[in-house]
């Protein structure tokens, strides 16, 4: 019994360092094209693999070679049975934890001092529309010295389910000549509503919300009445 236990353990933990290495293998070639994240999702006919990008056309390539080049990688390096490679473009990458870390990466690269690329990047994430912002840098930023700084803005959490679930985390790191530089961003979504906020409705708006669903109930019925038909 405990043999069994200890095999579906270890066959979880398998497939979450396999996800790890697939994400940090598209990430490394595809940084050019804007990385934005992974979706995987396993279907009947295989695996399916969705990068996030800034730049979808990068991905692609012209005629999809490199697209079909990662592919064919892909299924040749990691033990994901049919793998299929997809891509899809960000809507709003200001809003995107793993491109703005990239972002602030090469700010300080080129040479900007940490706290403008960071209050920067935070400004521009609030303006997009985000409830809230952490940005985390740490490193050698000023001297010999390690040090961390964090730039907050708007609402945030710090830990528990609401945090994994309403919190959006990239990570990415800077090269310089005093050493590596890590920087973490992490995005409270845009329109999102946390657990202890609450609406309170009057019964005339409760009303008015009744009749519109039971308006929409009666239009999807005739939709598929009509397909019936047809």
């Amino acid at each position: 019994m405990m043999s069994g236990k200890q095999n579906t353990t270890r066959a979880i933990i398998n497939r979450n360092v396999e996800r790890l290495l697939v994400r940090e293998f598209l990430m490394n070639n595809t940084k050019k094209a804007g990385f934005g994240g992974i979706d995987i999702r396993r279907t009947p006919a295989g695996t399916e693999v969705t990068v996030h990008a800034e730049r979808p056309g990068m991905v692609i390539g012209r005629q999809g070679k490199i697209i079909h080049d990662l592919q064919r990688r892909l299924n040749a390096e990691f033990r994901l049975p049919n793998t299929k490679l997809k891509v899809e473009e960000i809507e709003n990458s200001t809003l995107n934890a793993q491109v703005m870390a990239e972002r602030i990466v090469q700010s300080l690269e080129r040479g900007w001092y940490h706290r403008r690329a960071s209050l920067s990047a935070a400004e521009n994430i609030m303006k997009a529309g985000a409830r809230g912002v952490i940005i985390t840098i740490a490193g050698k930023l000023t001297g010999a010295r390690h040090r961390t700084e964090k730039t907050i803005r708007g609402h945030v959490k710090y830990c528990g389910e609401t945090a994994v679930q309403h919190m959006e985390k990239g990570h990415a790191v800077a090269v310089k000549k005093l050493g590596t530089i890590g920087v973490t961003v992490e995005i409270m979504r845009q329109g999102t509503k946390l657990p202890h906020e609450i609406s309170i409705y009057s019964d005339e708006q409760l009303k008015i919300m009744a009749e519109q669903e039971e308006a929409q109930d009666e239009a999807a019925e005739d939709v598929g009445n009509q397909e019936v038909e047809a």
